[in-house]
């Protein structure tokens, strides 16, 4: 990392303020997402074993697509609080406009893909011929609602870029209620089924988009800032998001990956990495709050032309996520006795898992600064470079990963690779931060 010297008391406690009063509301909102698919699937799960089957290949199909789109939220970030720290909210908040214009967009044609293809992706996840038409029910209704959940993608960006997590964490607390309430009253209340949980998600999501743009637009009246689609404007956040696509794409290829090598090694492998792959997305989060963090702040000091304050919280940030990765880790490894049980009582599962999650403990501290400065590079809008980092470390990780079973390795060796693409990763932002060429101030990159 660019090395600074080391700030004062009072601007570290400045800056711990600004992480703070960013990052726990953004764990909050972050955490109320996957409820929405906890409320559906508990929920449906009392339906039947074919129609929960259904569910969770629709689930998968619907939040790949629209976590590929998460760029919507990581660039609009950036991007708005660039302008926010030059002093033009006007111009924020239009830039925040073409995000969301842009994420309409997308979402009309993400439909336009998934509705009449839906039989066709069910069946490429293999799905029995009883739990089929579930998912295909479910898919083709939720779709509707991806619209929705884009424009919150790219609204929830314009806010953080505004100094602001509150309002999103707000909205989300509400958007999981309604949901809840609105499945529940539909599959069971009205009768419709899988059908009714899938309406009620749709509703819930065009809500949660209805009080974005509520505030947004409240913020451009206020400012003088154009509601009007730019096609220059929408066509300049794509080419900004464009790298960061490619960054999520590798990711995810990352995961398939360890998800396919993990299958071949057999049941009870697939079965304690998917229960350990679920506590490393929610370990995820906390981690992820305070790279949100750094993307409102570092965009916010370099668009005000302020490098010293750049290095400075970048160097604080740091230092918070070795210290929660720390902490983090050394909860799983208490925890990991306790954690088994909840999801599993198999013991040959559980023989498996064990070990897996001690290197999972082992690694949160590499995870935490490669969050963080995943964050950092985000806020100063490095884009081209976080696309090509990752393309690096999918590149050094898939030939170890498939490697694993020809070798006779087994599920601690999956999670070993996994460790192993965390550390590429975070010598490749480690190198970029300390080099210091992410440092380019204006109200522009």
């Amino acid at each position: 990392m660019t090395q600074a010297p080391q700030a004062p008391k009072a601007t570290r406690r400045r800056h711990d303020r600004e992480i703070v009063a960013l990052a726990v509301p953004a764990f909050g909102a972050l955490i109320a997402e996957p409820l929405f698919l906890m409320a559906d699937t508990a929920i449906v799960g009392h339906l039947g074993t074919a129609q929960l089957a259904g569910l969770g290949v629709a689930s998968a199909l619907l939040t790949t697509a629209v976590s590929i789109f998460v760029f919507l939220a990581y660039a609009t970030t950036a991007a708005v609080a660039r302008r926010v720290g030059a002093g033009d909210l006007p111009a924020a908040i239009r830039q925040g406009m073409d995000g969301i214009w842009l994420a309409t967009l997308l979402g009309i044609a993400v439909i336009a893909v998934f509705v009449p293809t839906a039989p066709a992706l069910v069946e490429l996840f293999g799905t029995s011929d009883t739990a089929a038409p579930y998912a295909v029910t479910y898919l083709r209704i939720s779709a509707l609602g991806i619209p929705a959940m884009l424009v919150v993608l790219a609204a929830t960006g314009v806010l953080r870029g505004l100094q602001d997590t509150r309002t999103p964490l707000y909205v989300a607390i509400a958007g999981f209620i309604a949901n809840a309430v609105l499945n529940a009253g539909l599959v069971y209340g009205a009768d419709l089924g899988i059908a009714g949980s899938a309406w009620g998600t749709v509703i819930a999501q065009f809500g949660m988009a209805a009080a974005y743009l509520f505030v947004v637009v409240r913020g451009a009246r206020k400012h003088g800032a154009s509601l009007r689609p730019d096609a220059a404007g929408i066509r300049a956040c794509a080419q900004a998001g464009a790298p960061l696509l490619v960054r999520t794409l590798s990711l995810r290829a990352v995961l398939m990956i360890a998800t396919a090598v993990a299958a071949r090694l057999g049941d009870a492998d697939i079965a304690a990495h998917q229960i350990i792959l679920s506590l490393w997305s929610l370990l995820a989060f906390a981690l992820d709050a305070i790279a949100i963090a750094g993307q409102a702040i570092i965009g916010r000091y370099l668009g005000a032309g302020d490098t010293q304050g750049a290095r400075e919280a970048c160097r604080r940030m740091v230092e918070w996520g070795i210290a929660v990765g720390v902490v983090l880790g050394g909860l799983v490894i208490a925890c990991r006795p306790l954690f088994l049980p909840l999801f599993t009582s198999d013991s040959a599962v559980h023989d498996i898992a064990l070990p897996a999650l001690l290197m999972v403990a082992l690694s949160q501290p590499i995870c935490g600064i490669v969050y963080v400065l995943d964050g950092v590079l985000m806020g100063a809008g490095d884009g081209p470079y976080l696309a090509r980092a990752m393309l690096l470390v999918l590149a050094v990780f898939a030939p170890v990963a498939l490697l694993i079973p020809t070798l006779g390795g087994g599920l601690t060796a999956v999670w070993g690779a996994m460790t192993l693409m965390m550390t590429v990763r975070m010598l490749t932002l480690w190198l970029r931060t300390r080099s210091g060429r992410w440092i380019v101030t204006g109200a522009t990159r």
